[in-house]
């Protein structure tokens, strides 16, 4: 007979929901420690304006003091262990801006180079270059692109590549200056 201030039996289903699978939570606690990992990688300047207890700020600081290997395994284990407590939606926020920055900045020098190399191969480069940023200083452009083409016109052993890091730096500055 069966009470009636109990479930029934084959009622074990509402029971495995309640708490997580022994997986589950090993997979979260990895992941935990991951993020860490990421937010140790972050600058000081963006773990001292980050919004999260002082004790984690220290094993942060912590971490970054020691030197072995073993030493920074345990810490870094120490780190993931205080961050299931915390609320770890600002840290993963401030490392996906320090990733995108990093992006970013990445696709900026690379759109430089590519100028760059257009400016150096064509006439036709200057005019669409200028078209992009009409702000640009189109004489000194003029003369650096003409300095590149020499240095370029040189043989490899007489190059000195200066001219293309000034045209190169020119390119950024103007880009940086137009955004």
């Amino acid at each position: 007979m069966s009470r009636p201030d109990l479930p029934p039996p084959n009622d074990d289903a509402g029971f495995a929901d309640e708490r997580p699978s022994k997986t589950q939570r090993k997979k979260a606690s990895h992941e935990l420690q991951d993020l860490g990992e990421a937010l140790v990688a972050l600058p000081e300047s963006r773990v001292q304006g980050l919004d999260i207890p002082e004790g984690l700020r220290d094993a942060v600081h912590e971490y970054r003091r020691t030197r072995s290997h073993e030493g920074r395994r345990r810490q870094m284990q120490y780190i993931g262990k205080l961050m299931r407590g915390v609320d770890t939606a600002p840290i993963r926020q401030a490392v996906l801006d320090m990733q995108l920055g990093r992006a970013k900045d990445s696709l900026s020098l690379h759109e430089a180079e590519r100028w760059r190399a257009e400016l150096i191969a064509d006439d036709a480069g200057i005019g669409a270059f200028v078209q992009q940023y009409p702000a640009t200083d189109t004489q000194q452009l003029r003369s650096l692109v003409r300095s590149a083409r020499k240095d370029a016109a040189l043989a490899p052993e007489q190059r000195s590549g200066r001219a293309f890091r000034e045209l190169f730096q020119f390119i950024k500055q103007v880009r940086d200056d137009h955004e």
